[in-house]
C-alpha cells in the first residue's frame, strides 16, 4: 500500500491490535511482541485482561455481523483518542473479516498488518458475496499478510493483494510443552472445542466403538476445550454408557493441558475445516502420535511418520486409528518421537515469533527510505 506513514529508526514499536481479547492467541502474540520490547494497545469487542497491554479497550459487545459494520463510527473515533495518546506506529487486525474490517478501516495512516485464523478464509468468504468482497477488500488494504497454513496463504493469493504474504504459525511452546511419562492405562485426549466443526461427537462414536474391540484395554478419553455443545455431549456420553470412560475437563491452563496430554497415548483433532492447529502442533510437541482429518493444513503437519490421517466424518477410519495405536505401543511412540523433532525443528512459538518481529521491523524501518536518505546526504 502506498500512503503510509513509516517510524523513525530507533522508535520503538507501538502496535495498535484489533483482536479477541478473550482469545489465547491473542494474550500470546501480545506477550511475545512486549517482551521483545514493543508496546501495545488492543481494541476489542468484549473486555478481557490481556498481560502486556498497556491498555484494552471494549467497543460494541455483541456476537452478530452486523454490529461489525454499525461500530465503524466509534472504531474511527476510538482509534483517533488512541492515536492522541499512544502514538501508535503500526496496525494489526487479527482475524479478517472481523478485527481485520476495524483494522483496515480504522482510519489510521499506518502500516496494517492482517493476520487470517482460518474459518475468515476458507468458510466465511464461502457464506455471502458480501463477506466474500469484505475479505477481499481487507486484505487489498493491508500492508503485510500472515497466515498459518499454506492452504490459506493459497487462498489469499486468490484474492490478488498488493501486500507480501507469509506463513507465521501460532506455534507450540516448546520449553513448555514438552514430552513426558504416559500412564499405564491407554488415555486418548482431545483439545479442540466443543462447536460442530470440530466433530466431538464422532469422537465419542469412534472411542466408543474401539472399546466393544478392545474391552480390556483400560482406555480414557479426555475432552478439554469447553463449547457450545457440552449439554449434548454429555447427553451423548450418557447414551454410549462411557460415564466411567470420558471425562469434560473444559478450558484449561497450560499447566493442566500439559500434564493432560503428557498422560496421553494419542490425540485426536478431526475437524471437518482447519488452519494449522495450535492443539495439534502442542500435542506433537509433547511427542504425541496425532489421529487428524485429511485437509490440508494437516497434511502440512501429519506425515505417516508422525500418525494417522482420516477421512472427513469418517468414524471408522478414526475407529482404526485409535485400534492400531493400542495394538502397535512402540511404532506410537516413535511417531511422538518424529513429532516433537518435527515441532523442535519447524514450529516453537519462539522461533515462529522471532520471524513476526522481524517482519515488524522491516514493515517499521523501510529500506528504500534509509537508501534515498544515505544518497541525499551523499550529494
Amino acid at each position: 500500500m502506498t500512503g503510509r506513514m513509516s517510524c523513525a529508526d530507533d522508535a520503538p514499536a507501538r502496535i495498535l491490535f484489533f483482536a479477541d481479547a478473550a482469545s489465547v492467541h491473542t494474550r500470546r502474540w501480545v506477550a511475545a511482541v512486549v517482551e521483545r520490547g514493543a508496546e501495545a494497545v488492543v481494541i476489542t469487542r468484549q473486555p478481557a485482561e490481556v498481560p502486556g497491554a498497556r491498555e484494552v479497550i471494549a467497543i460494541a459487545p455483541g456476537n452478530d455481523k452486523l454490529t461489525w459494520f454499525k461500530a465503524l463510527p466509534q472504531v474511527r473515533r476510538v482509534a483517533r483518542e488512541v492515536a492522541a495518546r499512544f502514538h501508535p506506529n503500526l496496525v494489526h487486525g487479527h482475524y479478517v473479516t472481523s478485527y481485520g474490517l476495524w483494522a483496515a478501516m480504522c482510519g489510521l495512516k499506518l502500516p496494517t498488518v492482517l493476520t487470517a485464523w482460518g474459518s475468515d478464509i476458507l468458510v466465511t468468504p464461502r457464506e455471502s458475496r458480501l463477506m466474500r468482497c469484505v475479505v477481499g477488500w481487507s486484505l487489498r488494504h493491508a500492508d503485510l499478510i500472515t497466515a498459518d497454513s499454506m492452504d490459506m496463504l493459497d487462498a489469499i493469493n486468490g484474492y490478488s493483494p498488493q501486500a507480501p504474504c507469509h506463513q507465521i504459525l501460532w506455534g507450540a511452546d516448546t520449553d513448555k510443552f514438552v514430552p513426558g511419562d504416559p500412564g499405564e492405562d491407554f488415555d486418548v485426549i482431545s483439545l479442540r472445542s466443543w462447536e460442530p466443526n470440530y466433530n466431538i461427537d464422532l469422537i465419542l462414536e469412534a472411542f466408543s466403538r474401539f472399546l466393544m474391540l478392545r474391552p480390556h484395554s483400560h482406555a480414557r478419553l479426555h475432552l478439554l476445550g469447553g463449547g457450545s455443545m457440552q449439554t449434548a455431549l454429555e447427553h451423548r456420553v450418557q447414551e454410549l454408557r462411557l460415564l466411567q470412560q470420558v471425562r469434560f475437563h473444559g478450558r484449561v491452563g497450560d499447566v493442566e493441558m500439559v500434564n493432560a496430554i503428557q498422560r496421553s497415548r494419542v490425540s485426536v483433532s478431526v475437524p471437518t475445516s482447519d488452519a494449522t492447529s495450535v492443539s495439534v502442533l502442542e500435542s506433537m510437541a509433547c511427542g504425541l502420535p496425532v489421529i487428524a482429518t485429511d485437509l490440508p493444513a494437516n497434511r502440512q503437519w501429519i506425515d505417516e511418520q508422525g500418525g494417522w490421517i482420516v477421512p472427513v466424518r469418517d468414524v471408522d477410519a478414526v475407529t482404526q486409528a485409535l485400534v492400531n495405536a493400542y495394538d502397535q505401543p512402540a511404532q506410537a511412540a516413535q511417531m511422538g518421537e518424529h513429532n516433537r523433532k518435527r515441532i523442535e525443528r519447524d514450529a516453537s512459538r519462539r522461533g515462529q515469533m522471532d520471524a513476526m518481529w522481524q517482519l515488524y521491523q522491516k514493515l517499521l524501518h523501510p529500506v528504500t527510505p534509509r537508501i534515498q536518505r544515505h544518497r541525499a546526504s551523499a550529494r
